[in-house]
């Protein structure tokens, strides 16, 4: 098998990164760094022509964006090791939580996240590539991306309800959403009205390839 993982530090490519931890499957990792143009090289654009990460190329066929590895993985790998559900209802329901979590989910926190001053973005690997525009560092911005990922963790919460896991036992669906919610986290966003979402995260912190990963 010819897999090969290609990384940023501190970038959606973390969330990849869980993925392949909970698979424990062989691949060859390249890290880049994206503060120095790595992924806008004209190699890397041949990969992703996006110019970014997450991307995997697995047999000779690259793959980007971090829903989609997530789902092919789990299609490829995951349902033997009972991390990803066979073709059927419970599939869709797994599909439905990852396509919600960078379509609707990471599109208020990226929001959020474009409204902080620099010194409260983090690494510089995590800062986007192109030029914020003015009226996204407003107070305004801030107070409706807030807003928007209030909404965003009431319906978690509310699909989270009586269940440990978003499908109930755990599968990648959990492992590719908690990456974007300690995200949000480490943005000073308040959990603590979202007790079922705060108690799933800790579950999901407590699986042991998760926590390998958040210890280094």
């Amino acid at each position: 098998m010819s897999l090969t993982f290609y990384f940023a530090p501190m970038s959606t490519a973390s969330i990849t990164e869980a993925v392949l931890a909970e698979l424990a499957i062989p691949f060859d990792l390249v890290t880049l760094n994206i503060s120095v143009g790595d992924t806008i090289t004209a190699e890397f654009l041949k990969v992703n022509p996006n110019g970014r990460v997450p991307a995997i190329v697995h047999e000779g066929t690259a793959i980007w964006e971090s829903s989609a590895i997530t789902m092919y993985l789990g299609e490829v790998f995951g349902v033997e090791a009972n991390l990803y559900p066979a073709p059927g209802p419970k599939r869709g329901e797994a599909m439905k939580w990852i396509a919600w979590s960078n379509v609707t989910f990471a599109e208020a926190a990226s929001r959020l996240f474009a409204s902080l001053p620099p010194e409260k973005q983090g690494d510089p690997e995590t800062n986007v590539q192109e030029e914020v525009a003015p009226e996204m560092k407003s107070a305004i911005a801030m107070e409706k991306a807030k807003a928007d990922l209030a909404d965003c963790l009431s319906i978690l919460n509310g699909g989270l309800e009586g269940r440990s896991f978003l499908i109930g036992d755990y599968s990648l669906a959990d492992t590719h959403l908690q990456g974007i919610v300690g995200w949000i986290g480490s943005m000073e966003v308040d959990l603590a009205p979202f007790p079922n979402v705060t108690g799933w995260l800790q579950r999901c912190y407590e699986r042991p390839a998760i926590a390998r990963l958040m210890v280094g």
